[in-house]
């Protein structure tokens, strides 16, 4: 009789321990779906977020299931147990933020000054700098009067042509005084607004993102060799010349609704055909311009090792055909979007067969040069330059870029290493 009950009791104990068991075991399943659940539903809420460019926030509520499943406490965090069972999930958008109250911070006459500061950097000996600096508050006031009037206007351009490199540009010239001192006031309260809306990767512009912070960025990226086996290099047609000021204008109101400021703008964008070359602002513009290109191109298209300055680009992969897709859309893109052309010298191919010819220097995966035509007007300066002074300058500006390649040849035979001094023969010696 009690071997009897003593089998009977380990049958019942191996039969309760066997539904705990498997109460654990669903409930762990149960868990497990919940989490992948939620995760797919926070992709789709930042591909959402991505395609529509709109912030999205998740609201997830859920029942307490601790004191139904005390035995779950040991193994998981109190946040895995309130996923466990039914969960509501809430999801909301929010409109991107538009910025409101803008003008008055650029009519300021503390921002209109520090304007003037910044805009006469390099130019204390132009007749209009010594001419405001003999009365500054009068013109600083004069200049702040016409905001408030409404009576600015963009004044005439005196154009010429200049040779940038191999091009010849059509350079748009304004008067110091109101002109370039109104660009860098509106820059001033406008450019915080603008960098967030840039993505990392480029380098036109944007303070602390110059030319070797590109470097930097792409000599990093190399690194990733499997994911940097190719190159897509493109560039616009014409860029600044074809920008369409209609869609330039609704590019700016999508983060501006300040109705005073955007009249303001419009005077500046329709002034001359497309994007002048040679304002102040119109660097930023070119840059607005392409914004959210560079965001389709990364977030839709997965271009994850993409770079852009002004209107040149590179993208970096692994899988050739990934690069021509991704050529395809971006000229979809720029056709449709922003009425651009890409050049036909657009080319995919090997970084380490020829190099990536960008920012100046040719990148390979193990060594960095300097581009040719950067070296060939380096001693062509040597050869013909007759100030000394403005030599030294010159030089120190080459220096600035030979120390960031390996041109140790170049270093030891024009620089005296310790005191970066030019120790070349030049034409005037």
């Amino acid at each position: 009789m009690k071997i009897a009950l003593r089998i009977g009791l380990i049958f019942w104990v191996i039969t309760l321990t066997f539904l705990a068991c498997g109460s654990v075991v669903r409930q762990s399943e149960q868990w497990g779906e919940c989490r992948f659940a939620q995760f797919e539903l926070e992709q789709f809420v930042r591909q959402f977020q991505r395609q529509h460019r709109v912030a999205a926030y998740l609201d997830t509520q859920s029942p307490d299931h601790r004191a139904l499943s005390p035995w779950l406490l040991p193994k998981y965090t109190t946040i895995d147990i309130l996923l466990v069972g039914s969960t509501n999930i809430g999801y909301s958008v929010k409109p991107m933020k538009r910025f409101g109250n803008l003008f008055e911070k650029v009519a300021d006459i503390d921002n209109i000054e520090r304007a003037y500061l910044a805009a006469r950097v390099g130019k204390k000996h132009y007749r209009e700098v010594k001419e405001i600096e003999k009365n500054r508050y009068k013109y600083l006031s004069n200049l702040r009067e016409m905001l408030l009037s409404s009576s600015y206007r963009n004044s005439e351009y005196v154009t010429f042509r200049r040779w940038s490199g191999y091009k010849l540009r059509e350079i748009y010239k304004l008067p110091f005084y109101p002109d370039r001192l109104m660009h860098h006031a509106i820059v001033q309260v406008l450019q915080p607004m603008w960098i967030d809306l840039l993505i990392r990767d480029t380098f036109s512009t944007i303070p602390g993102r110059g030319i070797h912070d590109g470097v930097n960025r792409i000599k990093t990226a190399l690194k990733d060799k499997g994911n940097t086996v190719y190159c897509l290099k493109f560039d616009i047609q014409k860029f600044y010349p074809s920008v369409d000021h209609d869609i330039l204008k609704a590019i700016l109101r999508k983060k501006i609704k300040d109705d005073r400021l955007l009249v303001v703008l419009d005077n500046i964008v329709e002034s001359a055909p497309g994007i002048p070359i040679g304002n102040y602002i119109s660097q930023w513009f070119g840059n607005i311009y392409l914004a959210y290109f560079d965001h389709y191109m990364k977030e839709q298209q997965g271009a994850h090792y993409y770079y852009r300055y002004c209107d040149d680009v590179v993208i970096l992969s692994g899988d050739k055909l990934r690069l021509w897709r991704q050529f395809s859309a971006a000229q979809q893109y720029l056709g449709d979007n922003l009425h651009l052309t890409v050049k036909s010298n657009y080319q995919v191919f090997p970084v380490d067969a020829r190099g990536i010819d960008f920012l100046g220097y040719r990148f390979f995966h193990d060594e960095l040069l300097i581009r040719k035509s950067i070296v060939k007007a380096f001693k062509q300066k040597l050869k013909t330059s007759r100030d000394p002074q403005r030599l030294a300058r010159s030089a120190a500006s080459y220096y600035g870029w030979f120390i960031h390649a390996n041109s140790t040849g170049l270093l030891k035979k024009y620089f005296s290493h310790e005191a970066k001094l030019l120790n070349a023969p030049t034409h005037n010696s």
